[in-house]
């Protein structure tokens, strides 16, 4: 299972993708080159080591022939000492292993045996003594003609190895720095889209670069451009309405008419405008943005104790609640209050058992490594699981489920919003064994 998804891992990123495809069409690349470096270089290669051996063993030859008797021993002296190489008679006991087995050999041995004479032989070692080792006539007598095998064999492979080593690190390096390259405007892209979604304001993408990469970032800041003006035309236009409703001179019309009514009348509209009140304040609370630049340090243990305090006031509540101390999280308090209050305000609507006078509510909050969970969760009848995601909708309400409470259906949309711009996460699921609990996950500070 883990090895699964690590690969999902890879292959989902970009980045690796890219490097991964980079380094394997590099590998087979050095690979192909070196394979065709060696087959076109073989040739050339055996006929130039041809070369050399014919001109040493001729030479070697001429002056041996040419040399006084007496001046040889002297002669082969100077040859192994200076030159590196060595000069030992032929005997019919010597011990003659094959010559190494090279993929230049048998066109070396055949460039020598053309100007040597095809009784030449070739070995690796004789007598237990290695090197490279050919043989050669003066005057009808066979000799050794004995040279340092780093002469004539090429880069050992080890050495090879070394090289071919140093190239594809360098060569990987290279790959990733191109792989990062390419993944970098796009990472950028992909941040600013997840701040969006969260409801934050990002920092304005570059607009330089390839002109693919420019014209998307142009795009994706005029978008953001776009959504910003639409959010404040849409709090503008609230705001309005909402300060026409509530205005002394509306006021004062609906008090006029409520004077001609009777008291149970009078009483249903004062119910009626105060539901009102309160849906127009929600709709604020939604429309309104929330300004990133006031979070601050806050201690959510005690901004909880003091909801519940608050909250325990009211008749029809009643609340357990585990606080874990000393939680601190970056946000904003009043922000973060509202979260609260409307998860229990849903509660204390649509979370009460059936005959129940009042509304069990359970709250815990505990850190857990990075992250601050908030629960909390009634004892009511819960929803039907199909509906939960719709539950979170903004203007949504699931009466039949919950209860016939009144409202604006923006309760819990705008703790999902708030909760969002704060970088955290909400989740909400039936409780076991009856009501709703809802989870909220927050960045520890």
């Amino acid at each position: 299972m883990v090895g699964t998804n690590r690969l999902a891992w890879l292959k989902s990123g970009l980045l690796w993708r890219t490097f991964f495809m980079l380094a394997f069409l590099i590998t087979v690349s050095m690979v192909a080159w070196v394979a065709s470096f060696r087959i076109v270089e073989r040739g050339p290669r055996a006929q130039a080591l041809a070369a050399q051996i014919i001109s040493i063993v001729t030479i070697t030859r001429a002056a041996l022939t040419h040399s006084a008797p007496d001046l040889r021993r002297e002669l082969l002296f100077d040859l192994a000492s200076n030159e590196g190489i060595r000069i030992y008679p032929l005997e019919d006991t010597d011990q003659i292993d094959p010559p190494v087995d090279d993929a230049i050999m048998p066109d070396l041995e055949k460039e020598v045996r053309s100007k040597l004479g095809n009784q030449t032989r070739f070995s690796s070692k004789v007598n237990e003594i290695g090197g490279f080792w050919v043989s050669f006539k003066i005057d009808g007598d066979e000799y050794w003609l004995v040279l340092d095998r780093e002469r004539v064999e090429r880069g050992s492979g080890v050495q090879w190895l070394q090289w071919a080593s140093v190239a594809l690190i360098l060569s990987l390096l290279g790959a990733m720095f191109i792989s990062t390259l390419i993944n970098q405007p796009l990472s950028r892209l992909t941040a600013a889209t997840r701040a969006v979604a969260k409801g934050l304001q990002p920092e304005p993408l570059p607009e330089t670069g390839p002109t693919e990469i420019e014209e998307a970032n142009r795009s994706f800041n005029q978008m953001v451009s776009d959504l910003q003006r639409i959010e404040s035309d849409r709090a503008i236009i609230l705001a309005g309405i909402s300060h026409d409703l509530r205005t002394p001179l509306a006021r004062m019309l609906l008090e006029v008419e409520m004077a001609n009514l009777t008291d149970d009348a009078r009483s249903g509209m004062q119910s009626d405008l105060a539901q009102m009140d309160g849906i127009i304040g929600q709709f604020l609370h939604y429309a309104k943005p929330t300004d990133t630049s006031s979070f601050e340090n806050i201690n959510l243990s005690e901004l909880i104790e003091n909801v519940v305090q608050t909250a325990e006031r009211q008749a029809d509540i009643r609340i357990q609640a585990q606080i874990a101390p000393d939680i601190y999280v970056s946000g904003n308090e009043t922000e973060l209050r509202r979260v609260l209050n409307n998860v229990i305000e849903n509660s204390r609507r649509y979370g009460k058992q059936d005959g129940a006078d009042c509304v069990d509510i359970d709250i815990s909050v505990q850190a857990r490594q990075d992250r601050a969970l908030v629960t909390l969760a009634d004892h009511g009848p819960g929803i039907p699981e199909g509906e939960i995601d719709r539950l979170l909708r903004p203007f949504t309400r699931l009466d039949v489920a919950r209860g016939q409470a009144n409202g604006s259906g923006l309760g819990l949309a705008i703790v999902s919003r708030i909760v969002k711009q704060h970088g955290g996460k909400l989740r909400v699921s039936n409780r076991e064994g009856g009501g709703l609990s809802s989870q909220i996950e927050l960045q520890l500070s």
